[in-house]
């Protein structure tokens, strides 16, 4: 597994005028990677990719593989609903010395199964990176079925990864069955963690490891130690703070999060909003009672 077992999907810290905050990604990346952190997917959708220009996403590829130096693999979100735009990201992504791609299901445009595969096979093969293929219905409104990403690992050499984020434990047992076998599916939701890797998933690309990331990572190692109770005690009790970094739009809780244990700053970019005044207070109280704030 070129990606390891602990991913997080890495936000793109804002200035309050709207700007990319640089010296905070370096602030997040060192946390990151301080962690235990071993792939930093950037420009995806925890980054707020929807509302980056494709030339803030160039530069801030090259700014994290940069500043990465090798001590963690880089993953460049760089799909979207447009098949020629994503191709053209890829490619400006590898060049960027990238390690690897994330392509995203489509959203919006609600393509068919047939539209999926030959979208995700075109951009695939515009590159010699390997691809990780990323299906998300909650937010690109379809599924991408067994069947798809089935033939898909069959059918093009470099896609050598699935983030899977249906929530389906069954889906995600026939994938993990059917797939090319050097194919490693990862879980895409750090509350079904421990379920995923019982399905056979190959870990995690994560949101919570922004804040939990020891957690994390001890939890993915204790199960594939055979600590399956450990854990599990873990997973249970990193649940509320999940599930309070999906309160509301993300990644507008995590960011709240992370200017409260002095990392960065909690901006997002339209539409996104700041959290609410009851959201804070929850917030503020969970990393208290988790000791996350000095």
């Amino acid at each position: 597994m070129e990606f390891g077992r602990l991913l997080t999907a890495m936000i793109t810290p804002m200035t309050n005028s709207g700007t990319i905050d640089w010296p905070s990604v370096d602030s997040v990346l060192e946390h990151l990677i301080g962690a235990g952190t071993d792939s930093i997917v950037v420009a995806g959708t925890t980054g707020e990719s929807p509302t980056l220009t494709h030339g803030e996403k160039l530069e801030l590829i090259r700014y994290v593989v940069q500043k990465a130096d090798g001590r963690v693999r880089v993953i460049a979100g760089s799909g979207s609903n447009d098949t020629a735009s994503s191709a053209q990201l890829t490619q400006e992504a590898e060049e960027a010395g990238a390690d690897g791609v994330m392509l995203v299901v489509p959203y919006y445009n609600k393509p068919t199964q047939e539209g999926l595969y030959q979208h995700f096979k075109t951009v695939a093969q515009s590159t010699s990176l390997p691809v990780m293929l990323y299906n998300i219905p909650g937010r690109s409104a379809v599924n991408m079925s067994v069947d798809t990403m089935v033939r898909l690992t069959h059918d093009v050499d470099n896609i050598t990864s699935i983030k899977e984020s249906s929530g389906d434990l069954v889906q995600v047992m026939e994938l993990v069955e059917r797939k090319r076998e050097d194919v490693a599916v990862y879980s895409g939701m750090d509350e079904l963690t421990v379920p995923y890797l019982s399905a056979g998933g190959a870990g995690v690309v994560s949101v919570a490891s922004h804040v939990v990331g020891e957690e994390m990572k001890e939890m993915v190692d204790s199960f594939l130690r055979g600590n399956v109770d450990r854990a599990g005690q873990i997973q249970r009790r990193l649940v509320p703070l999940i599930q309070a970094l999906f309160m509301t739009s993300s990644p507008a809780p995590l960011k709240y999060a992370l200017s409260l244990m002095k990392i960065c700053g909690d901006s997002v970019r339209l539409p996104l909003v700041s959290l609410k005044p009851s959201e804070k207070d929850h917030m503020h109280s969970l990393l208290r009672r988790m000791n996350k704030l000095f």
